[in-house]
């Protein structure tokens, strides 16, 4: 008995472990590939313009926040090189394709699992890749948005800063925590299903205490140190430094990051290889 419970807290802890985290992601990447084809297939199959709206969709909404807030509010940035509508809007949607990639991993979440409870009774079925084919299809409509991103500042700046090449690194933090809640998340909708609904709610509280529209140096500073707590604030300031003003992250800050999210992913991950056990007896 001893034996066997010993066995039991050494897989365990192995979950803790980040290369087991890797391994086991590296050996379903073709699967992962597959899963994350269909998911971006899937979310525009039966439409007339297929993938054509993952462009149109970026482009449309560059347009009205360009119009609400640069022409109705006449809202500039502090930080912005020229009092021109056109800097104005790639600023606002730089800081919108950062937060909308985590927003739509997380709020997915919830329902990965038990929208397939086909694969849950299939005991040889890697439940955990769900999530990071989420994510794939993410990068997918992250990427469209950078495309749309990069042209306007072509347009509109005249040039792209070299320090775009810090944008994955940039990222880390969000893809980290992403995973990590979307793990955890994923698990948790199995047992407790108004997970979904409060996920809504509080990506739409994120979403107003993120600098998206607003530069963080106009909040005073005790709200500034609070909305600082939010993960995705300094992900949309590096975001934005990094590909639009050609200056450096602020490397403290983004380390600091990096680690304290990577633990989550990993918690995360542990969290869902230990509970997906008891997946099969609820769905």
């Amino acid at each position: 008995m001893t034996t066997v419970m010993r066995t039991h807290a050494l897989r365990g802890l192995r979950l803790f472990n980040p290369l087991v985290l890797v391994r086991s992601l590296w050996r379903y990447r073709d699967l992962i590939a597959q899963f994350t084809r269909r998911d971006v297939e899937g979310r525009y199959r039966g439409s007339f313009l297929g993938l054509i709206w993952s462009l149109a969709n970026p482009l449309f909404m560059l347009a009205i926040y360009t119009f609400v807030f640069g022409v109705v509010l006449k809202a500039r940035w502090p930080q912005a090189r020229s009092d021109g509508l056109g800097e104005f809007a790639i600023i606002i949607f730089a800081g919108l394709t950062a937060f909308t990639f985590f927003s739509e991993c997380v709020s997915k979440a919830p329902t990965l699992v038990v929208a397939v409870p086909n694969y849950v009774k299939k005991v040889v079925f890697p439940l955990e890749i769900l999530p990071v084919s989420a994510m794939g299809a993410g990068f997918f409509h992250m990427g469209i948005s950078l495309i749309v991103l990069l042209g306007a500042e072509l347009i509109f700046t005249g040039s792209i800063p070299w320090t775009i090449v810090l944008l994955p690194v940039v990222l880390l933090p969000a893809i980290f925590l992403s995973l990590g809640l979307m793990w955890f998340l994923s698990s948790l909708g199995v047992f407790i299903r108004d997970v979904n609904q409060a996920i809504g709610l509080i990506m739409q509280a994120m979403f107003f205490f993120t600098p998206i529209f607003y530069s963080i140096e106009a909040i005073p500073e005790p709200i500034r140190t609070v909305i600082l707590f939010n993960p995705m604030a300094p992900v949309v300031e590096n975001f934005r430094r990094v590909l639009l003003w050609g200056q450096m992250p602020s490397w403290r800050g983004l380390v600091m990051w990096i680690i304290v999210t990577g633990v989550i992913m990993v918690l995360g991950y542990a969290w869902f290889m230990q509970t997906k056990k008891a997946f099969a007896d609820v769905i």
